[in-house]
């Protein structure tokens, strides 16, 4: 699967499995030209367009997503104003040529609504703008469309966001303690969730414990942060 194999090109560069670095802007930047000329042979399919639209729109971020240092910075806590705008325009406007399709009848899958999703973070002027229930409709008709434990670990997220860490922390819940073995991410998950519902001590134990299970050293660093 063509697609699939950008997509995960694009996902290592964009959170590194292993190694110093947190990103790999080369990774990325080769996913979105290998997405943009797969789009140009399919331009009738959603899901292409949906594929060019979503790494165009994370790779925008990539400015924001580090310090001087190289340290790695969350979601809410980017400027903005560091966003590539060249990036998030020509996302928009492709997710807009998908939805256009979608519209006439095309279907479409998983990576037309990951764009969507991406586009709801992209359109919010400030972190406190997202739309987070809309995102959460996003995640639970994707949850139908392509299941799977990451998933339904971001559908925790966009839950708890939208409808209080309680909501969240059923989610993941629902997915089980071993949907995931060896990897971080449920536990730093399962960590953010406590830590916005104020048990502290809990989601601690959770950022070691994620801290541990990272190959990741710029990870290791971040989630070593959030213990304290």
């Amino acid at each position: 699967d063509v697609l699939a194999a950008v997509y995960l090109t694009f996902n290592e560069g964009y959170v590194a499995t292993s190694g110093p670095d947190w990103v790999r802007p080369d990774l990325c930047f080769e996913a979105v030209r290998l997405a943009r000329m797969v789009a140009v042979m399919v331009p009738d399919v959603p899901d292409a367009l949906g594929l060019q639209a979503l790494l165009e729109l994370q790779t925008s971020r990539l400015p924001a997503r580090t310090d001087r240092d190289g340290a790695p910075v969350l979601l809410d806590d980017q400027d903005r104003g560091r966003w590539d705008p060249l990036l998030r325009r020509r996302g928009l406007a492709v997710l807009d040529r998908a939805e256009a399709l979608a519209q006439g009848g095309a279907p479409v899958g998983a990576y037309f609504l990951q764009a969507a999703i991406a586009a709801c973070h992209a359109r919010a002027v400030r972190a406190q703008d997202t739309d987070w229930r809309r995102i959460t409709d996003l995640y639970d008709i994707l949850a139908r469309v392509a299941p799977g434990p990451v998933v339904e670990m971001n559908r925790a997220v966009a839950h708890g966001r939208a409808y209080g860490p309680t909501a969240g922390l059923a989610v993941l819940d629902a997915l089980g303690p071993d949907a995931v073995p060896g990897s971080p991410l449920p536990h730093a998950v399962r960590g953010d969730l406590l830590a916005r519902l104020g048990r502290e001590r809990e989601a601690s134990a959770e950022f070691t414990l994620a801290a541990r299970l990272t190959d990741n050293a710029a990870e290791r660093s971040l989630l070593l942060r959030r213990t304290r």
